[in-house]
């Protein structure tokens, strides 16, 4: 089955997905513990084991190969689907020995929440200190270059793909996907490095799409979710998406309004999308069962701790936050604590999420957050998109 937007296709087409590790959009990400070397594959089922020689163990670059042999090899009968996810720029951000002194200049931006008190904030960002000791700036800056250092390769395996596309006389009709799986920050709210709060640094994510039908160089407003990304690929793939229980929702009618409901091979699910005016936003923290050594004095169930004591996760880092868009741009946030702390952050008023407004805001405002966050959060289906209740 085929998609059509705009033009007439003779061919199924072809999906790329690129994901990329901790990469954000706030804060200039766009230029695990992953493993750039001595790692282990499953290839195939079957154990590969690599070393620490560029040429041929670079995990960025060995992803990018064998996906450029996987093209060579495709029967050009057959539409493809290739995902790729480099380790990229997760620590311990080991760059390319080419672009190792790339970016000498670069510290993370200064502006925004930056060495910000967490004052009104959960109690694990109330613990850091502030302003922060040179010590994690310098090793914020230095973290924040080389995950720049990394995306570089990156870079040159997003043109690889590309080129050969076009080589293979592919890329028109070839959809390429571009994401993360979750934001990160550096110095945000006094908290050196981590990726597990619920502001926008550590929630939104990249996500660029190219493909037939999808006009250059345009910005789309509404949301989307990670949880659109399977639907997303089943509808271009031509799957009736009534046929499946999904959460998510199709972005391709966003991306290219102008499908046509004619001929027999479109798929009827593309033109059943809709901006949806809140979402859901959840984590579940993450502790040891016993005091961090970097950090004793805070006791158990922390994570990620530094010299300086400041630990950047906690069993009761975990919360559920309802994101409005609609009638106004408000973040509703309940944390699973012994405070049953509750954030709210006005984002027309305050992008930044410095004042926690929770004891201005109208009761029943918040008691209208707290049913939609129980409703998103006990979903199923279309019943997740269900906004009149």
């Amino acid at each position: 089955m085929s998609t059509r937007c705009s033009r007439c296709q003779t061919k199924p087409s072809n999906i790329i997905l690129i994901l990329a590790d901790d990469q954000d959009v706030q804060l200039g990400g766009l230029v695990g513990n992953s493993q750039y070397y001595n790692y282990t594959l499953s290839v195939n089922g079957k154990e590969e084991l690599h070393g620490d020689i560029y040429e041929k163990d670079y995990l960025t670059d060995l992803i990018l190969n064998r996906s450029l042999h996987f093209l060579d090899d495709r029967s050009p009968q057959h539409p493809f689907f290739v995902m790729l996810s480099p380790p990229a720029p997760h620590s311990p951000w080991t760059a390319a020995p080419q672009y190792q002194k790339s970016f000498s200049d670069v510290k993370a931006p200064r502006d925004g929440s930056f060495d910000k008190p967490g004052k009104d904030k959960h109690w694990l960002l109330r613990q850091p200190l502030n302003p922060m000791p040179s010590s994690s700036v310098d090793f914020l800056d230095n973290a924040y270059r080389k995950r720049w250092q990394t995306l570089l390769s990156v870079d040159d395996m997003v043109a690889a793909l590309v080129q050969k596309l076009d080589e293979l006389k592919e890329l028109d009709n070839t959809y390429i996907i571009y994401t993360s799986d979750n934001g990160y920050h550096t110095g945000q709210f006094s908290l050196p490095i981590d990726k597990r709060q619920l502001y926008d640094f550590d929630i939104r994510i990249p996500l660029m799409v190219r493909g037939p039908g999808i006009k250059p160089q345009q910005t789309l407003q509404a949301p989307v979710l990670n949880i659109d990304l399977a639907p997303t690929i089943l509808d271009i793939s031509g799957f009736n998406l009534s046929h499946v229980t999904m959460d998510g929702q199709s972005f391709l009618p966003q991306m290219c309004p102008s499908v046509s409901a004619h001929g027999p091979n479109e798929a009827p699910s593309l033109r059943n999308g809709t901006a949806r005016p809140y979402f859901l936003v959840e984590y579940t923290g993450e502790g040891h069962p016993s005091p961090d050594p970097a950090c004793p004095k805070l006791g158990p169930g922390l994570a990620h701790c530094f010299p300086d004591c400041v630990c950047e996760d906690a069993y009761n880092n975990t919360y559920a936050c309802v994101r409005s868009l609609a009638e106004y741009n408000l973040q509703y946030c309940e944390f699973a604590d012994s405070e049953s702390f509750v954030e709210v952050y006005n984002l027309t008023s305050d992008p930044h999420q410095l004042e926690n407004i929770v004891k201005k805001v109208d009761p029943t405002l918040l008691q209208a957050m707290n049913q939609r966050l129980i409703k998103l959060q006990s979903c199923v289906g279309d019943s997740c998109r269900d906004t009149t209740k």
